[in-house]
């Protein structure tokens, strides 16, 4: 099932008893969705792609800027200007060329989403607006996958893994309720740290592995990171029996894309 490459690749893996041979054939075998490739998916993804993820799915559909370079460490200044999926999938390449890249060079909406997360097994929401967040959020709920959620602005970073394999976990709808209003504050007039994004988009990449690698994972709780202390604090997030999403998913199966 392995070369004698990946043997020597994956070899600090396959010593840990909790990953070992199963673990690895596992995310040989895998196919993971990564929404944005940008402050959290570029650690997310290089971990995933060391890790020997057998399918990275690279979704974004914005040009590499100057202003990204600051956090987004998967890119180089000879860059510029190009699609961002394209110049990582090139990255990652060079680092593993034993796994497949797919690079996605646009922005996925409802019509995109449900077919592809029902081809994945985990799905990365490192996107960076509330209408992706929700279209990634529902197209998790209905068709029952891994839902592993990273945000971050200025000194804090946000974490949460959803299981949506009941009916009984809450979502992302249930955290953020859509109330028409879209809060002032992002990295683009706030600014972030940039290595904050590096702590909570490998703690997605983390989560991941340890899914794939059948450890234990709690879901449903947030995780808030603040940098300037170091402090972890964690919230249980209930489920709201009124939400139009976890509690009536059949509904969003045929809503229209709001404009």
């Amino acid at each position: 099932m392995f070369s004698d490459d990946e043997l020597l690749r994956y070899s600090r893996h396959l010593l840990l008893d909790k990953v070992s041979f199963e673990g690895q054939s596992n995310f040989k075998k895998a196919r993971i969705l990564v929404v944005g490739v940008g402050g959290l998916g570029c650690p997310a993804a290089l971990y995933l792609a060391s890790a020997g993820i057998g399918t990275l799915v690279l979704a974004d559909g914005d040009e590499l800027e100057l202003t990204n370079l600051q956090r987004q460490i998967l890119y180089r200044t000879d860059q510029l200007n190009r699609q961002k999926s394209d110049a990582a999938r090139e990255t990652l390449t060079a680092l593993n060329p034993e796994i497949e890249i797919q690079a996605l060079s646009r922005k996925l909406d409802e019509d995109d989403l449900p077919g592809l997360v029902k081809s994945m097994d985990i799905i990365l929401d490192c996107t960076d607006n509330l209408d992706s967040r929700y279209a990634i959020n529902r197209a998790c709920v209905i068709h029952k996958k891994p839902h592993l959620v990273g945000a971050a602005i200025g000194l804090e970073g946000h974490f949460i893994y959803f299981d949506h394999s009941n009916n009984q976990s809450p979502c992302y709808q249930c955290l953020v309720t859509d109330n028409g209003s879209r809060p002032d504050a992002n990295c683009h007039n706030s600014g972030v740290l940039g290595p904050v994004l590096g702590v909570i988009g490998s703690l997605q990449a983390l989560t991941a592995l340890k899914l794939l690698a059948g450890l234990e994972c709690t879901p449903n709780r947030l995780l808030r990171f603040e940098a300037e202390t170091l402090a972890c604090r964690q919230y249980a997030i209930p489920q709201d029996p009124q939400c139009p999403v976890c509690r009536h998913p059949d509904f969003y199966q045929n809503k229209p894309s709001r404009d």
